[in-house]
């Protein structure tokens, strides 16, 4: 199963964010408008990836919830016809939640940094080290790090969990 090494972090500044990921980016921002469906599942993590009215990826992903760089394996399976896909997966696991986001998304060298302002949550960034053939959790975190501090990000600003999981929680800011 492919994986990456993640983190997920609060953001003071997103327009200081952006000037630094613009900076260190191997290729122009690309923003992207996603509606992530989440579906109960008894392990991991199952949701839709609505990225147009005929463009989805259905995605499966385990994480463990801690903050600070960790491994998540994931596997993707690409979709053009979202509502039916969505209407299955609904009367066979019922839905979680949604969360809604424009992403603004930067690539740097194997990492991809997502700047998203997610609705009812405010602006988080996070990085996806996309991990190569032979390479060890210990090479994604230092990059991970690596980048972490070249964008000014801070191990307090450091989170857990996905947005799904902050949505869910009855006393989020």
């Amino acid at each position: 199963m492919p994986f990456n090494i993640e983190i997920k972090a609060s953001v003071r500044d997103f327009a200081e964010i952006r000037k630094q990921a613009n900076r260190l980016s191997d290729t122009p921002v690309e923003i992207i408008t996603q509606e992530d469906i989440f579906f109960n599942t008894g392990d991991g993590r199952l949701k839709l990836r609505i990225l147009a009215p005929d463009d989805a990826q259905l995605i499966y992903y385990t994480r463990p919830d801690q903050n600070g760089p960790k491994r998540s394996d994931y596997h993707i399976a690409h979709s053009p016809d979202p509502e039916n896909l969505k209407r299955v997966l609904e009367l066979a696991y019922g839905i979680r939640g949604v969360v809604k986001k424009t992403r603004y998304l930067y690539l740097v060298g194997q990492t991809r940094v997502h700047l998203d302002n997610v609705e009812g949550l405010g602006n988080f960034m996070e990085l996806e080290v996309v991990m190569r053939e032979g390479q060890s959790d210990a090479e994604g975190q230092e990059i991970a790090e690596g980048l972490m501090a070249s964008l000014g990000v801070e191990r307090g600003d450091l989170l857990e969990g996905a947005y799904m999981d902050m949505l869910e929680k009855p006393s989020r800011a």
